[in-house]
């Protein structure tokens, strides 16, 4: 299985990625928060991706973050939603307001997604509920990383600790510190 992709921005075609990777072209389908947060063409990038093999096609979906990997794969898990699915509700909430929505029983938000009607969005709060939390670095009971608590891990992740060392870490933290001043206690901590 494909787990991440470094390689130069070939094409950008809204959800589509052509990444060229030691001269081979991967068509990666990305959620549009990741999309908008990618370089230039020309420039280069990883993707972390989750891999769908079927009969008749090898499908890549590709992400910026660990945690909207992790919380496209859960979505999946969820009866009757399939990637595109879940690639769409992602396009339409971030990983927090998904987890957020979740953890509030509001399925009015999520329905505001093209594509999920009442049934679905009814399936998705019962199947995802607890599930979004804890895991993705978010506090217990549903409530909502602040944007520095969010930039502090995704900084630990880019220096190369995993999201449950990250998550640990930021525990410790004040829950109003900065993020440069954040960044240091978890070092620090995680030493």
């Amino acid at each position: 299985m494909i787990g991440r992709l470094t390689g130069l921005i070939a094409e950008k075609t809204p959800p589509q990625v052509l990444l060229d990777v030691g001269g081979v072209g991967y068509d990666v389908e990305v959620p549009m928060s990741t999309f908008y947060n990618l370089p230039a063409l020309g420039e280069r990038v990883t993707l972390l991706i989750h891999e769908v093999i079927r009969e008749d096609a090898h499908l890549l979906f590709g992400f910026g973050t660990a945690a909207e990997r992790a919380t496209f794969r859960e979505v999946v898990k969820v009866s009757g939603v399939g990637p595109r699915t879940a690639l769409s509700i992602l396009s339409g909430l971030s990983v927090t307001e998904l987890a957020q929505a979740v953890s509030r029983q509001e399925g009015g938000r999520l329905q505001k997604v093209p594509g999920i009607g009442k049934k679905t969005a009814e399936r998705l709060l019962l199947e995802l509920k607890g599930k979004l939390g804890p895991d993705l670095g978010l506090p217990a009971g549903g409530a909502v990383v602040s944007d520095n608590q969010a930039d502090i891990v995704q900084a630990l992740m880019a220096l190369g600790y995993n999201e449950k060392d990250a998550a640990a870490a930021l525990k410790k933290l004040p829950a109003d510190v900065g993020v440069s001043e954040g960044i240091k206690l978890a070092l620090k901590s995680l030493a």
